[in-house]
């Protein structure tokens, strides 16, 4: 099969994917599935992995590569293994970023990403750049019939995980509350539709791109600002002191030092970008009594709820399409946002 495959880390990515004919993954445990890859999303997770990043957590050795990296997937059933009985060759599906276990106490509980035994395809074994990839049952979704892979794809890590911020947030918002939304991008832009369609709170979108400002204007932002040296007062003179909810998908570039600033007494402040560091004087967090704290990924459930959404045209996603041939251009225009939304890679 033809794949995209890394060869080396290099924090200022002057590295380039090599597109090669590589053996195909084959079944190897009862509970497995190929899947035929309709479209895989570019994630920024993807650009930290070849800024080597997650090379101490993932391959501290440099033996996983070359490697496929890859891990917002969606395509056809090729392949399933002996034990499986939830699909069949054909059905379409999303694929869970996370192969989960079912077993452990955390996924017992419900939550996947917790594994204990998990395993992320596309970030520490193979993924989706290629023409097809291996996962197992447990991590598919069927999607609806009007629903084809690449307009949903991106929806398997980005759409969860901006969806799981927002349902999150939705619990600390009424009806008149604000929520900032820091960078209007392939997470941002999933999280303002949601927020629309679980909540009725107040947006105030922020992004230093135009394109992203339109795009957020469009889908329904209340406030749309540009991220400029006033940012911090802006949104404090909108709200009227502070938002009751912050979501930064940056993280890094001096943003995740703005973002703590935005919230009110006793707000909420969710990371989802990530790259730099919060620095935030202990005095600050007792005084205001603000609350800061990660969101990762999605379990299996928001990924149904988000789907559900997806189906009833509440939430879809903007995207731009690239073959695998053109990945690295693709990886070079995702890095200087020359596109809005997502970049979806189909083989």
């Amino acid at each position: 099969m033809k794949a995209a495959r890394l060869y080396e880390y290099d924090p200022h990515m002057n590295v380039k994917l090599k597109i090669e004919d590589v053996v195909a993954p084959t079944i190897t445990a009862p509970d497995e599935v190929i899947v035929r890859v309709g479209a895989a999303g570019l994630c920024r997770t993807d650009l930290h992995i070849i800024e080597g990043v997650w090379k101490p957590t993932m391959d501290p050795d440099g033996s996983l590569l070359p490697y496929i990296m890859g891990h917002e997937n969606a395509g056809w059933v090729e392949e399933v293994g002996s034990g499986v009985r939830s699909v069949k060759r054909g059905d379409a599906v999303i694929c869970h970023p996370f192969r989960s276990c079912g077993i452990c106490l955390n996924c017992r509980h419900g939550e996947d990403m917790y594994c204990d035994n998990g395993q992320f395809p596309g970030l520490g074994m193979n993924g989706g750049f290629a023409e097809y990839f291996i996962t197992s049952e447990r991590s598919l979704i069927k999607l609806n019939a009007n629903v084809t892979p690449i307009e949903v794809a991106p929806l398997a890590d980005a759409g969860i995980t901006a969806y799981r911020a927002a349902k999150r947030a939705a619990k600390l918002l009424r009806p008149g509350s604000y929520c900032v939304l820091l960078g209007i991008g392939g997470l941002g832009h999933i999280a303002l539709q949601s927020l629309h369609a679980i909540s009725g709170c107040r947006i105030i979108a922020v992004d230093r791109e135009p394109a992203a400002r339109v795009l957020a204007k469009d889908l329904g932002a209340d406030f749309v600002l540009d991220g400029g040296p006033n940012v911090v007062e802006e949104v404090k003179a909108i709200t009227g002191g502070g938002a009751h909810v912050v979501i930064d998908f940056v993280g890094e570039l001096g943003v995740e030092n703005i973002c703590w600033k935005m919230v009110r007494k006793g707000g909420q402040l969710f990371v989802v970008g990530y790259g730099g560091a919060v620095n935030v004087p202990t005095a600050h967090l007792v005084i205001e009594e603000i609350n800061i704290g990660g969101s990762l990924v999605g379990n299996f459930t928001e990924l149904v709820e988000l789907m559900e959404l997806n189906a009833d045209g509440k939430v879809k996603m903007h995207y731009t399409e690239y073959n695998l041939a053109s990945i690295n251009t693709a990886l070079d225009d995702f890095k200087n946002r020359r596109f809005t939304g997502r970049g979806v890679i189909v083989p």
